[in-house]
């Protein structure tokens, strides 16, 4: 085959849309389809491998295909690697969670009152309002703001988180 820019721009003209079609029926991606036909094109302007006249679509086609299955072989590694690597992150946040739950425990458990202690239960785990929370303790919901201040403050000193 002549290598000439006519000629390389004849062989792509007539043979860009089957290229572009198979790609795209492999891939099914209109971005992808389009890459890899280039990358084909550009492979067969820097080799310039030396085919018969009536075989380069046959050869054209195959690389296509080639290059096509390229694509998705890597499409596929990428995938893994990302799932694994959110698998290793929701593993990692999971664990920390883990941790700072038990931190919290320890200094709720170890630095606060019983008072403190029942405020925040009712308060945050069973979501009562201040004024709920002073009913059924029997104190103020000015009380139940400073036991909850107070509480909040120490958690934060003990575990050294900002506000």
């Amino acid at each position: 085959m002549d290598y000439s820019k006519q000629s390389f721009e004849h062989m792509f003209k007539d043979n860009y849309p089957h290229m572009y079609r198979m790609a795209f029926s492999m891939v099914g991606n209109a971005d992808d389809a389009m890459d890899a036909v280039h990358q084909v094109f550009a492979k067969v302007w820097e080799t310039k491998p030396q085919i018969g006249v009536d075989c380069i679509r046959g050869y054209l086609l195959a690389a296509v295909r080639n290059q096509c299955l390229h694509v998705l072989c890597s499409r596929k590694l990428q995938q893994r690697v990302k799932k694994g690597f959110l698998q290793d992150e929701i593993a990692h946040d999971s664990e920390r969670h883990e941790e700072l739950l038990q931190q919290l425990r320890q200094v709720i458990d170890n630095n606060l009152t019983e008072q403190d202690r029942r405020v925040l239960s009712l308060h945050y785990d069973e979501e009562m309002t201040y004024a709920e929370t002073a009913t059924v303790l029997g104190i103020s919901v000015s009380a139940v703001n400073k036991h909850v201040t107070r509480s909040l403050a120490k958690i934060r000193q003990t575990l050294k988180i900002a506000k």
